[in-house]
């Protein structure tokens, strides 16, 4: 057998061999891994596991930022385990705001379904700003890992679904990355040239200290 062949062979084998199993829903009575909760068994596996009716109710925005993001992510959607997607539900009251923030684990996808939405990304390599006023219908991408940040800048409720390429997309928030922790304030000065008493500020609210 030639190498091209065989070549094709193997990948045909490969191709194969991964088709055999269609889905791998999260056994979540098992620890997490870094390639995603083991299976559970299949003749456990019931309609239930690829259905979730958590996203269809709205969320509570009674907080400091106005806004609530009800997930749908492995933990409370297992059928998603393994297939590379997720999706969320995003309200904002008026006012609200989603704070700068990344998703090292996968990019996202918004569609505004009411409401009026400013959303908008910085690049890693330029740190150029993409913002734009979302209405309606509108749909907005944002790239793996970048800084972005939604705001309801309308006059009345905003409601949004963002779907992810993760199924554990991750989330981190830099106002509470900076301020919400034990990171001494005079480093959190010293990285980011704000004054002291800003600083104490912000850790005051967020729930900081140091």
């Amino acid at each position: 057998m030639s190498i091209p062949t065989l070549l094709v062979f193997s990948l045909l084998f490969v191709s194969s061999y991964a088709s055999v199993q269609d889905f791998c829903v999260a056994d979540l009575s098992q620890s997490d891994t870094p390639s995603g909760f083991p299976c559970k068994d299949p003749k456990k596996v019931t309609e239930a596991d690829f259905v979730y009716s958590g996203v269809g109710k709205p969320g509570n925005t009674t907080n400091i930022i106005k806004a609530a993001v009800t997930p749908a992510f492995t933990a409370q959607f297992p059928g998603v385990n393994g297939l590379g997607i997720s999706i969320a539900r995003l309200d904002l009251a008026v006012g609200g705001v989603i704070p700068m923030h990344t998703h090292p684990g996968g990019s996202e996808l918004l569609v505004v379904i009411e409401g009026t939405i400013c959303a908008g990304f910085i690049s890693s390599s330029a740190n150029t700003v993409y913002f734009k006023t979302l209405n309606k219908g509108d749909i907005m991408v944002f790239p793996q890992g970048l800084l972005h940040f939604q705001i309801n800048s309308g006059k009345g409720p905003a409601l949004a679904y963002v779907s992810f390429g993760s199924p554990v997309p991750g989330l981190q928030i830099t106002d509470f990355a900076l301020f919400a922790n034990e990171l001494p304030t005079e480093l959190v000065a010293a990285t980011t040239f704000l004054d002291v008493a800003q600083i104490k500020k912000l850790k005051g609210v967020l729930g900081g200290t140091n």
